[in-house]
């Protein structure tokens, strides 16, 4: 199951924080179709945020054709995205990658700087 983490600094409104999270959990593999996702009220009591918000967030994925709401039993997934399971072997690099950047003094701004540059290098705007 997906653990909503909420960013009060991060400036993205919340019910954009957890659609987001929930496409990342799809294209890891860590959701699957069939797989619910948590209630409302089991949201609200780790994140502390409103009911509404929530669901706001399941709407537009329900919209997105990602999840079906089902009444009385929750919200599931219907389908996944992207081919690139967390246990991939490309992940391990990356996460290597990652700490070799952290101890040569990159911060995750500095990080996510490069990451985008080398990202719009190889996979254009436009490109799907």
């Amino acid at each position: 199951m997906v653990e909503y983490r909420i960013d009060r600094r991060s400036g993205v409104a919340t019910y954009v924080q957890i659609v987001q999270q929930t496409k990342q959990a799809l294209r890891l593999g860590l959701l699957e179709p069939g797989d619910k996702l948590p209630t409302a009220r089991e949201v609200v009591e780790v994140t502390a945020i409103n009911p509404n918000t929530v669901l706001k967030a399941y709407r537009e994925l329900e919209r997105e054709g990602l999840v079906e709401a089902r009444r009385g039993l929750g919200t599931f997934v219907r389908r996944t995205l992207g081919a690139a399971p967390a246990d991939s072997p490309l992940r391990t690099e990356l996460d290597a990658w990652a700490q070799r950047a952290r101890t040569a003094g990159l911060d995750r701004e500095d990080v996510a700087a490069l990451l985008g540059s080398v990202l719009d290098e190889h996979f254009p705007k436009g490109d799907q």
